[in-house]
Parts: structure tokens; sequence; C-alpha cells
């Protein structure tokens, strides 16, 4: 671990290989499926509080997708369970204690054939309240973890090494970073060299972590076959006035009945349920430019 702490501070990412058994592996990508078959189930992007399944009529693939999923915990005792494993407390608690709450929880899916399935190049820092999540650089840390082979094929994550030293960069801040291309100008626009980007390539069971500073994307699935990452985000307790407990002095601690404000700011005054039709594809603004 003092490895991966200090490669994370110096290059702003770190592997964790073989993080969870395959057995693990198994039990987790079977929850992955039977949670994006309940999001097939509604017609369009559904919240009802914190949870919500990013749902769209994908215009290439000629079929309804899934492209994420948030807060599946809510739905899935066995991924509660999960999101606090010991297993994260060793890996968290050099970084930012025993006190750790959690401000994110993301099922991501690259279906195969799909227009959408890749990220423009961007920093965490630009999704979080920094009034409400103090220290960005050092207070979090993102995990994700690899439920299936994370391959250049198939889109895995791209990292920028030593750009989280950079502060803030405001990139893709033109709209979402799921339409359009990072171009190769724009990075060296605010000093990043796009040669110096590194595929995180995984197996299942492997953990990334990086900061809300480090610079990265991600490709289209080109593959035949589904690119399944889930992410968890954690932050010092001290640090942030929002999130669900995690561990509390190193102690494993369930959600509550009900949430906490984490990332969906207006949780309490529009807590759902309803559903989101999607604005921000290029067919949707074609169609207000009509």
């Amino acid at each position: 671990m003092q490895e991966v702490n200090e490669q994370l501070h110096a290059e702003g990412y770190a592997i964790v290989r073989g993080f969870f058994a395959a057995d693990d592996m198994q039990r987790i990508a079977a929850e992955a499926a039977r949670i994006y078959q309940q999001g097939l189930a509604h017609h369009a992007t559904y919240r009802d509080k914190n949870l919500l399944f990013e749902v769209l009529d994908d215009p290439r693939a000629g079929r309804r997708v899934v492209l994420q999923a948030h807060w599946t915990p809510r739905i899935s005792p066995y991924l509660e369970r999960m999101r606090r494993d010991p297993r994260y407390l060793a890996v968290l608690e050099p970084l930012i204690g025993r006190d750790i709450k959690q401000i994110t929880h993301q099922m991501h899916w690259k279906p195969p054939g799909a227009k959408y399935t890749f990220y423009r190049y961007h920093q965490d820092a630009r999704f979080r309240n920094a009034a409400a999540t103090r220290n960005l650089l050092y207070g979090t840390v993102n995990t994700g973890l690899a439920i299936d082979a994370q391959t250049e094929a198939n889109g895995a994550l791209r990292i920028i090494p030593r750009s989280h030293l950079r502060g803030y960069l405001g990139l893709s801040e033109d709209g979402t970073i799921m339409t359009g291309q990072t171009a190769d100008d724009d990075l060296r626009r605010v000093g990043l060299d796009p040669d110096s980007a590194v595929t995180c390539r995984m197996e299942p069971g492997d953990l990334l972590l990086w900061t809300l500073y480090t610079v990265h994307g991600s490709a289209p699935n080109l593959s035949g076959h589904d690119r399944r990452f889930m992410i968890n985000s954690y932050v010092r307790a001290a640090d942030s006035d929002r999130g669900e407990w995690t561990f509390r002095d190193g102690v494993s601690t369930p959600l509550g009945p009900e949430p906490e404000i984490c990332k969906y700011e207006q949780l309490r005054e529009r807590p759902g349920p309803f559903y989101i039709e999607p604005d921000w594809t290029e067919e949707a603004q074609a169609m207000r430019q009509r």
C-alpha cells in the first residue's frame, strides 16, 4: 500500500491488482447484469432520490441501452456490503484515514455497438461542490473496479500522468463529456501532452485509484463486448459535509433508511421518482435547432 500511496500522489493514479478475487467478481458481474435489466425497464433516464438509471434509445445500436446507474446499493444488498468491504478500508486508510464517507457510487456500461460509449478528457473536480467537499486533491479518492477486462478495444480509462499537480484546468466545460471529442490542441492549450496518456489496462477484480484533479477520459467501445466499470468515490469525513457513511473509526457502516445528500443537491426539494428525457445527445440538440 505504500507503493500505491506514493504512485497516487506522484502520478495521479495507481492500480491495485487482484483487489477482489474471482468468486467476488462473478457475483458482482451477476449483480451488474441484473441491475442492467432493471434499468432497461425504464423508457428514459429515471431518478428516485440518489438512485439513477441513465437510459437512452441509442441511435447507432438501434436499441435501448443503460449507460450508467448511480447508488445501486440502495437496490442491491450485496453491493451495499461490497461498497464498505474491509478491503476498501485497507486501501483507503493510508490515504484518507478511518472516518470515511462515500460521495458517489456509479456503475458504468459501454454497450457494444452503441454510439455514446466514450468520455472526453475532464477532471472530476468539475462535478464536486467545493464548498461542501474541502481538500479536493488529497481529501478524496476515486476508485474504479474492473468488472470486465479493460482494454484499448473496449474503451479502457485513459489517464494523463501528473496532470493532478496542475490544479483545475477547465477541460470539456462547453457541454456534456459524452459528445464530441477532446482535441489534442485543447490538451496542449492547458500544458498537457496528449501523447503522454496512459491506457489503464485491467483484469476483472483490479482496482484503479485516481484523484479529482487527474485528467482522464476514454475512447469508445469498438469491441463486441461490454465494458463494465464500478466507481466508488470516497472522502475523508472531516473534509465533507455530504456523503453516506462508509467507515466510522474503521467500522463498516451500512446505509441508513434515508439517503444523504451526495452529488444530487436537489435531493430534499425534488426526491422523485421522475423521468428525465435526454437533452444532451447530438440528436436532441439537432431537434432543438430546427
